[in-house]
């Protein structure tokens, strides 16, 4: 079985929490964009 190493360890939580951004981001997007179609197209 491999080991982990300090800087492997930093490496992944980056990853990670690089990857909760895009989610959060990305979410919040997709909300923006669901509220703005809902309230033009319903009103067009």
């Amino acid at each position: 079985m491999a080991q982990t190493t300090t800087s492997d360890i930093a490496a992944h939580e980056r990853t990670y929490r690089g990857f909760l951004t895009l989610l959060k981001w990305g979410t919040g997007t997709v909300v923006v964009v669901l509220c703005l179609m809902g309230l033009f197209m319903v009103r067009g």
